[in-house]
């Protein structure tokens, strides 16, 4: 009798800590333009000092508790930084998902090519090191034209104007006769990824435009159960726009995968990926759609 009370206290208790937990999730804004990371994140506009969005998505994670709701504003300006989640209080809670929102924000993992390091080779073609193997270079908002050379190239072929192409770690990019390299927006990816998760349960990304990053735009690393990535666009990174490994565990439903270095979507180890009305732009013969390197992938029957 004694045993069969304690556990019904044991339920109660267990009970009442989770309904707890749900009342407590909180919601925190977050706005590069007008917040600031000494704020607590708790008010879309500020307040006073202490009260009104964060800066950075960073700070927000570090604010954030288990079953909370990020909410980041769509600024002029893109979200220059990576941003991690790591279990414990990036998680959410049964019935109620950890979830960051961004309806059409942009993370952006580039930033400008350096004027000064440009070395002219001949015929208006320049070179200059590359951050990593899996580099893109850009022009403008979207990735130059891109003449993919073979495994065992070691010569630079001949660029048509504004082309360019990778070789020995290095770029090589061939200016219009009346420019130099420096008159260019040009900008290449130096953050290697922009969203990773590991050892997180019920995690919701919505709604993100990821580009640029060196490797993955996101990057599901291991033990990562019951996230969903929600109408996300990845396009434009090194070599993923999605990789999930290890034992993970995750949905990709409405997301637009494409224009990736090495393949839309990547998978390993003992994972499982669900896939749910969303496109994978294969358009590349050197980036297919998918690159299985273990795992198991279910592709839903209205898979696009």
């Amino acid at each position: 009798m004694w045993l069969q009370k304690s556990r019904c206290l044991v339920s109660c208790l267990c009970l009442t800590l989770f309904f707890v937990s749900i009342a407590e999730a909180k919601d925190l804004y977050v706005n590069n333009v007008g917040g600031s990371d000494s704020q607590n994140g708790r008010s879309p506009n500020g307040n006073d000092s202490k009260s009104g969005p964060v800066r950075t998505i960073s700070r927000a994670i570090q604010l954030a508790a288990k079953g909370d709701t990020i909410h980041v504003a769509k600024t002029t300006d893109p979200y220059r930084e990576s941003i991690s989640l790591q279990g414990g209080s990036n998680s959410g809670l049964v019935g109620k998902h950890f979830k960051i929102i961004g309806e059409g924000v942009v993370l952006d993992g580039r930033t400008e090519v350096p004027k000064d390091d440009w070395e002219l080779i001949s015929d208006n073609t320049y070179s200059t090191p590359a951050p990593s193997p899996y580099t893109i270079l850009y022009l403008g908002n979207k990735p130059a034209e891109r003449v993919v050379l073979e495994a065992d190239a070691s010569d630079v072929p001949a660029l048509a104007e504004e082309q360019w192409c990778l070789l020995n770690r290095r770029i090589y990019f061939r200016a219009n006769q009346k420019k130099l390299p420096r008159e260019y927006d040009l900008t290449y990816n130096t953050r290697r990824v922009g969203i990773t998760l590991v050892n997180c349960r019920h995690v919701i990304v919505q709604g993100f435009v990821v580009q640029g990053f060196q490797l993955d735009g996101i990057n599901a690393h291991d033990n990562v159960f019951g996230a969903t990535l929600l109408g996300i666009t990845a396009r434009g990174n090194g070599r993923s726009g999605i990789s999930v490994g290890g034992a993970s565990r995750v949905t990709i439903e409405a997301c637009l995968v494409g224009n990736n270095g090495k393949a839309q979507l990547r998978t390993e180890g003992f994972s499982e990926t669900k896939l749910k009305n969303s496109d994978l732009i294969d358009e590349d013969p050197q980036a297919p759609a998918i690159v299985s390197e273990g795992g198991r992938i279910q592709q839903m029957e209205d898979q696009r």
